[in-house]
């Protein structure tokens, strides 16, 4: 909560925000502080305080203000007022930095507005022109529903738009997938294939387009990786062995474009036969899938579905050619 006296940092926005009196102070009827810089970014942008009139008088500089269709420049000494629920803009006029002082009646939620501005703006979570990231936007206008907002759209398409987005971006980005079948290979073979990293390109294609693996079999052995699916991308994956025990348990932590671990579990059958489940839990890390995962979730899923298709396809006919096989 602020009082008076505090400032607020918005560099990417062009100003710097001085409270002089809070809302606690007035008994919420009144938000008073001084804007002090040339705002860029969406405060620059036209807006509307539905149930607010707001005051702005020029202490120094010049600014020109939009109000209702109609547009003045005021300077030093000179004030105007925005009644409330009319569209209006304020920009920076001339070529000096600005003071004005900004009164806002009743005080509402303006205050915690502001400093949730300022948290943005220091997390990075504005752009380097002065604009909400989408997440962030969307969080903002979800949080301080009824508060000021854009007159690009209805303030219902604003909140419904916005509501939706944190909505997907609040499901986890982790994946978490099963995948189990039926090998007609012994499974001292089977084990042999899934522990040999290096060979993956062999028998899992198209999917593996490269792989190397540093130091014996075993716990501690690590490899790289390179694969893709059928989604327009490549990732590059890190692995180790955290346990190896043939010929039923091979598990890996994995780290890079992907984060997370993989379990080979193997049941060997009476007939001969190999019951493989393979466990993957991972995080999209790569900053382009973490940001389309939660758009584009059922995608992700749908391309590791075809590209386990494609191991059931190798494996058994690659582990069926290994020495010792009938």
């Amino acid at each position: 909560m602020a009082a008076p006296g505090d400032v607020l940092q918005l560099p990417r926005l062009g100003v710097r925000v001085e409270f002089r009196t809070t809302s606690e102070v007035s008994g919420g009827e009144l938000l008073e502080f001084d804007v002090v810089g040339r705002p860029r970014g969406f405060i620059a942008t036209p807006h509307v305080h539905p149930r607010q009139r707001e005051r702005h008088e020029v202490l120094e500089g010049a600014m020109a203000l939009r109000i209702g269709g109609r547009t003045r420049t005021i300077g030093p000494g000179e004030a105007a007022e925005t009644p409330a629920g009319t569209p209006h803009r304020h920009v920076a006029a001339g070529d000096t930095v600005g003071r004005v002082r900004v009164q806002l009646r009743p005080a509402a939620r303006t205050e915690a507005w502001l400093e949730r501005i300022a948290q943005l703006d220091d997390e990075g979570q504005l752009t380097r022109l002065g604009y909400p990231r989408p997440v962030a936007g969307a969080r903002l206008i979800a949080d301080f529903e009824g508060e000021a907002h854009g007159t690009f759209a209805p303030p219902r398409v604003q909140l419904a738009l916005a509501r939706s987005v944190a909505r997907l971006a609040a499901r986890p980005r982790e994946y978490v997938f099963t995948d189990e079948w039926d090998v007609r290979a012994p499974a001292d073979a089977v084990f042999a294939v899934l522990a040999d990293g290096e060979r993956y390109p062999e028998w899992w294609r198209p999917v593996y387009l490269a792989a190397q693996s540093d130091g014996p079999a075993g716990v501690g052995q690590t490899g790289r990786q390179r694969f893709k699916g059928r989604l327009p991308y490549e990732l590059s994956t890190r692995t180790l062995v955290t346990r190896h025990e043939p010929p039923t348990l091979l598990e890996i932590a994995v780290e890079g474009d992907l984060r997370g671990n993989g379990r080979w579990t193997l049941s060997p059958r009476p007939d001969g036969t190999t019951h493989v489940r393979f466990d993957w839990q991972v995080l999209a890390d790569r900053p382009l899938l973490r940001r389309l995962s939660p758009v584009l979730r059922p995608a992700f899923r749908w391309n590791h579905a075809w590209a386990i298709a494609r191991a059931r396809d190798g494996l058994e006919p690659y582990a069926q050619r290994r020495p010792g096989h009938p």
